[in-house]
């Protein structure tokens, strides 16, 4: 049942961010509110920094950078 919760959701290979910093990307509903932030909070394992996000044609593209602890 997880994995059909998953299903519409989807993640590309590693990028950096202009620090150094290994970025992922994650796509989700337009409309479905916070859902990017809490996938990439989730593949975190806690706070991350937004790199750049776009929406078209109803998909939320999320690029992001998780902070470094401490």
């Amino acid at each position: 049942m997880a994995f059909a919760a998953l299903a519409g959701c989807s993640s590309a290979a590693p990028l950096f961010s202009p620090d150094g910093l290994p970025t992922t990307q994650v796509q989700c509903s337009a409309a479905g509110g916070d859902g990017c932030e809490q996938q990439a909070r989730g593949m975190c394992g806690g706070p991350f920094e937004i790199v750049r996000q776009t929406t078209a044609g109803g998909v939320r593209n999320l690029l992001f950078a998780c902070k470094k602890a401490g």
